[in-house]
């Protein structure tokens, strides 16, 4: 009798396993600007559970805000978004990164030009960068000029400082975030 108690449990706790991990995460890494306003467009996304402000594409360790902001490092503002691939495919977060930004401009993305505000996917599977080259494929079609996104493979992802995390959602009376980042998610699109 206690051994079939214990399968029952067991069997309990692998159903329950799976069910946590059926819905399996996956993680996307793109800059497209100041991150503030790209974690806020990705934030409201049906299927996203969670988007980080960080640095990456650069090869300086634990960069941070002040070095990346100013310039003086090779990173790039980026944002780490985690979503669930059966609710939101990866196709469809880069349909949303070109909606977001003009990825022709090699310069930056307005109004924070640098190479700190570069377009920037960075994968971190085979699959990631298929997908990021149909895309571009197929973007560079409908444009008249070509896309000068950087796409590279991703190294390491350094979180932004904590004050970086969720602010247009708590910072609301910000100048940039009323100028800036609320027009660019009426853009795309998303309640403000």
């Amino acid at each position: 009798m206690n051994a079939k108690c214990y399968l029952s449990g067991a069997a309990a706790i692998l159903l329950s396993l799976a069910s946590i991990t059926h819905g399996a995460q996956e993680e996307a890494v793109l800059g497209a600007g100041c991150f503030w306003c790209v974690e806020a467009v990705y934030e409201r996304l049906p299927g996203v559970s969670e988007v980080i402000s960080g640095y990456a594409g650069g090869t300086q360790l634990n960069p941070t805000y002040k070095q990346v902001s100013r310039g003086q490092s090779d990173h790039v503002e980026v944002v780490k978004v985690v979503f669930n691939p059966e609710e939101i495919t990866y196709a469809e977060l880069l349909d949303m990164f070109w909606k977001i930004h003009d990825a022709t401009d090699g310069r930056g993305v307005w109004p924070d030009f640098g190479p700190q505000y570069r377009s920037i996917l960075l994968y971190k599977s085979d699959a990631q960068k298929a997908a990021i080259e149909q895309a571009i494929a197929a973007q560079n079609e409908k444009l008249d000029k070509p896309v000068a996104t950087e796409v590279k493979a991703l190294d390491i992802f350094y979180p932004a400082e904590d004050y970086h995390q969720d602010y247009v959602r708590l910072n609301p009376n910000d100048r940039y975030v009323r100028n800036i980042a609320l027009p660019k998610l009426k853009k795309a699109g998303l309640k403000p």
